[in-house]
């Protein structure tokens, strides 16, 4: 199993960790549609057993609800407990309607509330979730080192920065980690974002290494058509014409090398994400055990040199 020092931090990362986005469940913008709770929590377990020992979730996912529910699991795993990273910024109000805040009273409020709901008295890693409003992200970032300082985080981290935001960022204090979207699907953030945080020693976690669920070989137009109503992933141009077609190519291509080792498609999109020098860890969803077991192989496998090779000059063809 591959671990790595995350950035700056002490905090030693399995190659794979729990992404809780899911297991926030219905009744918010970026839904999944339901999700039993019971689901996700056997999830976390057989996670953990797997030997993964980081999970990532945020205040925002289902309003509140992914962080009670990763708590619960917690609670009742008897095994190593794992690192907990969580997210500030995006809250909510008596409507239910997410906010974008940096106020540095709103951010001490929500690290109060994540850490009740976590049921914790320190949070491993708490990242700004979205870089809004970005005259306000170096307030926002004094905020959080004011909380690293005071023993509320341990480490301080971003997502979904460029890197001239970081760069702000790393004039007042140093940054221990970006999480930003990567994919085969989605890599445009080699060109600058992923080369910028290679180059400051940015520790870098990853989301959506299989393009939310476009690259796990499960995906189909069929499947696409029976997802529920609320499910977020029909608003998205990567799961409609003309770059449904495209992706789901490259989820072929997947299966193809996948089929020479034994993998499923998603162990290699993940396998793909964790080939880049400035990556340290990519966060895979899971939503039940079985998952969990379709894609444990990801945390000790290396993709071999002439198999990403091949990968990347089908991408640059098929997204050309």
């Amino acid at each position: 199993m591959q671990i790595q020092q995350l950035g700056n931090s002490d905090l030693q990362i399995t190659s794979v960790g729990i992404g809780a986005w899911a297991m926030g469940g219905a009744g918010w913008a970026f839904s999944w549609s339901h999700q039993d709770d019971q689901a996700s929590i056997d999830a976390i377990h057989a996670a953990l057993d797997a030997g993964i020992n980081w999970i990532d979730t945020a205040a925002v996912y289902g309003l509140g609800h992914s962080e009670e529910v990763v708590a619960k699991a917690l609670s009742t795993y008897s095994g190593n407990k794992p690192y907990v990273f969580t997210k500030c910024e995006r809250t909510w109000n008596a409507d239910r309607q997410i906010v974008k805040s940096l106020e540095p009273e709103s951010i001490r409020q929500e690290c109060e509330d994540s850490l009740r709901r976590l049921n914790v008295d320190t949070i491993d890693l708490y990242q700004i979730h979205w870089p809004e409003p970005d005259e306000d992200i170096e307030k926002g970032w004094t905020t959080l080192l004011d909380l690293k300082r005071e023993g509320k985080i341990r480490w301080a981290g971003v997502s979904n920065f460029n890197a001239a935001q970081m760069a702000r960022l790393q004039a007042i204090g140093p940054i221990t980690s970006l999480q930003p979207p990567y994919s085969m699907i989605r890599p445009e953030v080699e060109e600058s974002i992923l080369p910028y945080a290679l180059q400051e020693k940015i520790g870098v976690i990853v989301y959506s290494p299989m393009g939310s669920g476009l690259l796990s070989g499960s995906m189909s137009r069929e499947r696409l058509a029976s997802l529920a109503a609320d499910d977020w992933r029909h608003r998205s141009s990567y799961f409609q014409e003309p770059l449904l077609t495209k992706n789901l190519l490259i989820a072929e291509k997947l299966q193809q090398v996948g089929d020479r080792y034994g993998k499923k498609a998603g162990e290699i999109a993940i396998a793909f994400t964790l080939r880049h020098p400035a990556v340290t860890g990519a966060i895979v969803g899971f939503r039940n055990p079985t998952q969990v077991n379709e894609l444990r192989g990801a945390l000790d496998f290396h993709l071999p040199d002439e198999d990403y090779r091949e990968l990347v000059e089908f991408q640059k063809r098929t997204l050309a």
